[in-house]
């Protein structure tokens, strides 16, 4: 009973309600000092200021010398320019105007067609955001069904139109890269626009562009007369875009109330820029995850959602919190291999899967609970005595909860009322605020991805020395071994990757290489057809 009491009293003392925005956080099973709020006070103020001058239009990604404004996209009056305002306010209406002609007819596919399906093609934030609305709003009356190609997987791409069938007739292609060089999404434009040109019909009578004004997408989708252009903007990142057009066009299009998805992110925005600690859920999150993992990432953060709707959140979490957080070097240029590692499915599934080694094996993680307090709209039907499906998903939540904390695993719990768009919103907005905060309390840049752009360089030289191994055998006219290959192209260093290239090659039979296999691998050779 004395241990009730104190977790009574402490949930009571620390608990972050905030009922303007259907929220609460409650992190009583956290077991931070008494000492631990009053210690980082200083940190978190000094955090508060780095974000308000960002949200003035600071410079914080230094390497490309940009601001970042996803918080404008919802207060647009927060923008720092006239100009800005005005095109944030104008795409908007965009959206919806677009968005309204297709629903009821005014733009029509070829042929006469309504347009009943949606088709996104885009990577990392292009997808990831989208992808997680659209699965979390999802209902019976959506006005067009949503599809995504989102790798450069030709297996992948075939499984999504196989399934759109001759429904391909009837599909609108968002084809979403702000650069527009973008391998993945530029591959399965091409992918699409072959899609379409063997069903008999024109690409450009079915697609539209999200992109930089004038990119290489930009001048594409203009001389080739696409249904419409929307903007994306330097000053948004595509971890943080889900509120620009990469997110509303989809959405918009799909049925869901994005005007209450911008009202619920700007109330979280409004909600979280307080300068009282306590009294801001993002600020509280953030010291939380410092407390749990040192400041370093020593432990990982475990999504735990007990909801359907929000089985994509940890995936869309993963990016937005790993890609700002993962940073080699801090804002000083000092090495401190910072991170956050973030997994997560849903409850209570994880407790058939996984909750087995977060209760009795490596203590190595913290728990984030996501509790949504409304079952389903309408009654439920009674499954025992007095009991329905969703006294047992809270029992099921309770009892995870409980089982951890007993067993000294520590854990956190976000509270909503319900999973709607308002509510969707104000998740979005809380943790990217979240981001922002822990980001400044480590001291580094959670707005640039230098890890990135150096894995986009390696495969471009990986692809470069394909077309060198190609054009050799090709000239050759024999068989020869990787190492022979190598050592002819001068790269004796990359025989490795030169064996691992033609064993690719050699697996797909429109590659035109032949594979003489022998036991020993080094005598493996390779020749063209």
């Amino acid at each position: 009973m004395e241990k009730e009491a104190s977790l009574w009293d402490r949930y009571q003392k620390y608990l972050c309600n905030c009922p303007n925005i259907g929220l609460s956080l409650d992190i009583s099973r956290l077991k931070f000092p008494e000492t631990f709020f009053y210690s980082m006070e200083p940190a978190i103020q000094s955090a508060f200021s780095e974000m308000a001058e960002l949200e003035k239009g600071g410079i914080a990604n230094q390497d490309e010398e940009r601001m970042v404004g996803h918080y404008w996209l919802r207060n647009s009056s927060l923008s720092p320019s006239n100009k800005i305002k005005i095109e944030i306010e104008s795409t908007l209406e965009q959206i919806l105007a677009f968005s309204s002609k297709i629903h009821c007819g005014a733009i029509k596919a070829q042929n006469d067609n309504l347009f009943k399906n949606i088709l996104i093609i885009g990577i990392g934030g292009s997808a990831l955001g989208p992808q997680f609305v659209a699965d979390a709003l999802t209902s019976s009356s959506d006005r067009m069904r949503t599809y995504f190609l989102d790798n450069t997987d030709p297996d992948g791409i075939d499984k999504v139109f196989a399934e759109l069938g001759s429904a391909i007739s009837q599909t609108l292609t968002l084809v979403i890269s702000k650069s527009g060089s973008t391998k993945e999404t530029r591959n399965g434009m091409l992918e699409a626009k072959s899609a379409y040109q063997l069903a008999g019909l024109d690409f450009s009578q079915h697609a539209v562009a999200i992109t930089g004004a004038n990119s290489e997408l930009d001048r594409l989708a203009h001389a080739e007369g696409w249904l419409d252009r929307f903007p994306m903007w330097d000053w948004v990142g595509g971890r943080t875009s889900v509120t620009s057009a990469v997110g509303l066009l989809p959405s918009a299009l799909q049925g869901i109330d994005i005007k209450s998805l911008l009202e619920g992110a700007k109330a979280c925005d409004i909600e979280t820029s307080k300068i009282v600690t306590n009294e801001n859920p993002a600020a509280v999150m953030a010291l939380m995850w410092h407390y749990a993992t040192d400041g370093r990432g020593t432990k990982d953060m475990v999504m735990l959602p007990y909801k359907d709707r929000l089985l994509l959140f940890s995936r869309y979490l993963q990016q937005l919190i790993m890609e700002s957080i993962g940073k080699e070097l801090n804002r000083d240029g000092a090495s401190v291999n910072q991170g956050l590692t973030v997994y997560g499915n849903k409850g209570s599934t994880d407790q058939h899967a996984y909750v087995q080694q977060l209760r009795d094996g490596v203590a190595n993680f913290f728990v984030t609970f996501i509790e949504v307090l409304k079952d389903r709209d309408g009654s439920s039907l009674l499954v025992e005595d007095g009991i329905r499906s969703g006294d047992f998903l809270f029992g099921f939540f309770q009892g995870t909860r409980t089982a951890l904390y007993e067993n000294n695993r520590e854990s956190m719990t976000l509270t909503i009322n319900q999973v709607d768009a308002f509510t969707i919103g104000v998740l979005i907005a809380l943790f990217e605020r979240t981001v922002g905060y822990y980001a400044s309390l480590i001291n580094i840049n959670a707005y640039h991805q230098p890890g990135v752009e150096a894995g986009k360089k390696a495969a471009g030289a990986v692809i470069s020395l394909q077309k060198s191994i190609v054009e050799l055998l090709q000239k050759e006219q024999r068989n020869l071994t990787a190492e022979a290959i190598s050592k002819l192209l001068g790269v004796p260093e990359k025989t490795e990757m030169v064996f691992a290239i033609l064993r690719h090659l050699a697996a797909n039979r429109d590659r035109g290489i032949i594979q003489e296999n022998s036991e020993d691998i080094a005598k493996i050779k390779f020749r063209v057809t």
